[in-house]
Parts: C-alpha cells; structure tokens; sequence
C-alpha cells in the first residue's frame, strides 16, 4: 500500500494529471477554472480533485482496517500508551508528510488531503489521531513553513519516516489561552540560545525527539519578544517531568515537560529571532482547521457504532431503530456530522484552491465540529442504553476523547473569541 499510494500522489502532481486537468477545466468557465497556490502549500502544488480525495480515503481506510483495529484503540486507551510501532507504519503509508516537500519525503498534498487522513485515523482511534496531528500537523508542517532549507533537510525526512517523533511546546500552567504571558526564557549566550523553564499539556511530549519550543527572547517586548526553536530532546538538560493520566485521549501521550539551561544552536531558531508570534499564528490557522478534521472521526465512530446497534438491538419485538424518538437521536447524529463535515472541507478547499485562509473559519470549522462531536458521542452511550455505560463497547471513550476538541488547539470560548475579533477587524473603521 505505501509505494501505492506515493505512487498515486505524485502521480496527482505528475504530467499527465497536469494535462488532464487542463483538459477538464476548458470547457468550465473562468472563475470555476482559477486554482490559486499559496505559501502555506509545498512546492509544485495542485488542488486535488474530489476523486483524488475519494483514492486517498479509501487507501487510508484499508490502513487503518489493518493496523488500528478496534482491539489496537481500546489497548490504547485502557493502557495510556501509544503504540509506537505505529509511528513507523505511518511513515511508511506516507501520511506523516501530507503538506511537506517531495524532495524531503513528503507527499506535496494540501489541507484538504491532510484532513482525510486526520478524520479517518481519528475514526478508528482518537487518541492515535490526535498524536498523528500533533506531528505531522503542529510539528512537521511547522518546520515545512517556517524552517529554513537546512533546518528541512536535517529534520524533515526523519519525521516523515517515523523514525523520529515531533510536537509543539506553547502552553504552560500559567499560560494556555494566554500564550504571551508565558515564562519559558531564552538567554542569548555564545553560538545560540539557554532555555530555563517548564512547557504544560504537550502532545507527544514524553515521547518526542524533536520539539517545536516557544519562549521568551526578550520578556519587556511582550509579543514582540518570543522565538520558536527547534529543540532536539537528547540535549543536556531538557526532561520530562511527567506524563499526565487524562480523562480521554488516552495513550496520546502528554506530558509536563522541562528545560534546564539547554542550549539550542543559532541554527535552530525556527523564523527569526522575536518572530515567535509570527510563526505561531501562521500555523495556529491551520492547526484548527486540520485539527476540526478529528471531531469529525469520532462522530463517524459514533455512527459506526450506534446504527449497527439500534437496528439490531430489539425491544417490544421491534429493532429499537423503528422508534421514532430513536430515529429523531440518529438523524441528528447524522446531520451534525454533515454540517460539520461541509464547513471543515469548504474552508479546507479554499486554502487549497484559493490561497484564502479565513480566521474565523478555521476557528469556526474547530469549534463547531468539537461541540457536535460531544453531542453525537453522549447520543450514542443514550442509544446503546446499559451497553453505553460499559467499557466493553466504545462509546464511552469517544465521548471522553471527544470532549478533548472542546479544550484543547484553544477554548470553545476562546474561538469564539477569535471569530468576534475576525468580525471586529473586517468592520473597523465602518
């Protein structure tokens, strides 16, 4: 399946993909023929079509119908340990590299691909999708955007072999929707940069070789003052203080992590020295929209689970489904899941085809998928009745992994914070 599927995704960026292309969209009209390329995309690419985007799903469902097994998402979840053969598994399919350069080892897709990936890796195992997102989403397309040629060369093909594990440092205890208050320092010393203090809540965290860590350069410029570094975790000083037991998203590993006076090389300043706040809204954009890709999942779970269920599971001498209030729980199931699914796709479609990256989309995309995920995962344990209220089935940990999306990549309230300042700026002045 692997070298299926780096076949076909370059064959998407390939010739003959080009000249079909071009032979398909003469016949449209102009506006619908405009396929816009930004920054935010790897070099040499192309929107896919829908039907790229239908092979890509199906070669991601065959992967996750053989490596992450409902058996595989519940040891997960009851052990709280990530399988990390897995990394490599994932490496190997090709789906750690989505949005990274060819010539790195990544697949040169968009948004609208990585989000397939995210939505049906999270559909077999939260947990398993949400550390898939935190490297090759937070991590990955990080370095993919902001590093330099160098910076990509060395770090790039390890994490997009999964021989290397990467994550984002940003929150702490005392700074998580306030993420310019944060305390982590960076003391200019000779040849580079002395780290001192502590990271809360990161994903991949225990686990990780290579780190995206901000802190703060110059503390009296407030916004103005943070740096992103590249933090290789085998440096003297740095530490995991400890890995935390969640509530849901279990095996995802997260931990308290440590710095120490750790040196990090001038090479590895990620952007440009106080230009930490850059990168970290550039990226924060598309964190949420890939991100709202896994909500998505877990109500898809939610209905793998629920209709089987409900249509087998007899009462009074009838399918339980025949029950219109019943019925009533699964069509609002199902419609969440559709809204959902349109507006993470169209935002996801115009980065890809229009270069439009909406704020308050991105953070809109998130916050109403998280929302209707809870919502889909309580309806479930509802339908399943005594069955839902038991681990033997799974529908207590998509509702513990799904309320995950509510609090973390921000706040449902700070994204409806983000949308009101999005509307505030538009009409300025007006």
């Amino acid at each position: 399946m692997a070298v299926g599927f780096r076949t076909l995704s370059r064959a998407f960026a390939g010739p003959a993909a080009r000249q079909f292309r071009a032979a398909t969209t003469r016949a449209l009209p102009a506006a619908a023929q405009t396929r816009w390329h930004s920054s935010k995309h790897p070099k040499n690419f192309e929107a896919p079509t829908t039907e790229e985007l239908d092979e890509l799903r199906e070669r991601v469902q065959e992967f996750t119908r053989r490596e992450i097994t409902e058996e595989v998402a519940a040891a997960t979840d009851k052990s709280n340990a990530f399988p990390n053969e897995m990394w490599e598994k994932l490496g190997e399919a090709g789906f750690l590299g989505i949005t990274a350069d060819e010539d790195v080892g990544g697949l040169g897709l968009g948004y609208q691909a990585h989000a397939v990936v995210m939505e049906e890796i999270s559909r077999a195992s939260g947990s398993i999708g949400l550390s898939y997102a935190a490297h090759s989403q937070l991590c990955v397309n990080q370095v993919q955007l902001n590093g330099s040629s160098e910076q990509k060369q060395k770090y790039l093909p390890g994490l997009i072999s999964g021989k290397t594990i990467g994550a984002l440092a940003m929150s702490e205890s005392g700074a998580g929707s306030d993420v310019v208050s944060m305390r982590t320092s960076a003391r200019k010393v000779d040849g580079g940069f002395e780290i001192n203090g502590s990271k809360m809540w990161i994903t991949n965290g225990p686990d990780a070789d290579l780190i995206v860590v901000y802190a703060k350069t110059e503390p009296d410029k407030a916004s103005k003052g943070i740096t992103a570094f590249l933090v290789e975790t085998k440096t003297d000083g740095f530490g995991c203080a400890r890995k935390l037991d969640k509530m849901g998203m279990r095996g995802s590993n997260t931990g308290e992590l440590t710095f120490d006076s750790v040196f990090v090389p001038d090479a590895n300043v990620l952007g440009k020295v106080n230009g930490g706040v850059r990168v970290l809204m550039e990226g924060l954009d598309l964190e949420r929209l890939v991100l709202s890709a896994g909500p998505l999942g877990i109500m898809q779970a939610a209905l793998d689970v629920a209709l089987p269920f409900s249509h087998q599971r007899k009462q009074f001498g009838s399918p339980i489904a025949h029950n219109q209030l019943v019925q009533g729980k699964l069509a609002d199931m199902y419609t969440k899941l559709q809204a959902s699914r349109a507006y993470t796709y169209n935002t996801a479609r115009q980065v890809d085809e229009q270069g439009i990256i909406r704020t308050q989309d991105c953070a809109g995309a998130i916050l109403y998928a998280a929302e209707r995920a809870t919502e889909c995962s309580l309806d479930c344990i509802q339908l399943l009745g005594g069955m839902g209220y038991v681990e033997e089935m799974p529908a207590s940990r998509l509702l513990r992994d799904a309320k995950l999306y509510e609090i973390g990549a921000g706040t449902s309230e700070i994204r409806r914070m983000v949308i009101g300042r999005a509307f505030n700026k538009e009409y300025a002045g007006t």
